[in-house]
């Protein structure tokens, strides 16, 4: 048997399923054996894409001991447009040259 985890986050809450599985199990069955799906059921989990390590793999991959499988759900903002907002909020206001 190996250990590993299962992750899934949401604004709101955030879950890590730490469990033992034969070596070489299916991303698919260990995600149901971490039942995951019946606690986030209203976020369809079933159709977001997943991974290993921030490295996207087929719900058919093989897990090996330690791995983390998590599931990713959509992006709200594109980050380069989340982090081009916040400089502009942060920017200093320009000095427009009034009275001395």
């Amino acid at each position: 048997m190996i250990t590993v985890e299962v992750v899934f986050a949401q604004a709101d809450e955030q879950r890590l399923i730490e469990l033992e599985v034969e070596d070489g199990t299916s991303v698919a069955d260990v995600l149901e054996v971490s039942g995951i799906y019946t606690h986030f059921r209203d976020a369809n989990l079933r159709e977001l894409p997943v991974g290993i390590w921030g490295r996207v793999v087929s719900r058919d991959a093989g897990v090996r001991e330690g791995d983390r499988v998590e599931l990713y759900r959509p992006l709200e903002m594109d980050p380069r447009e989340a982090r081009r907002l916040r400089a502009k909020d942060q920017a200093p206001v320009p000095d427009r040259g009034g009275s001395r």
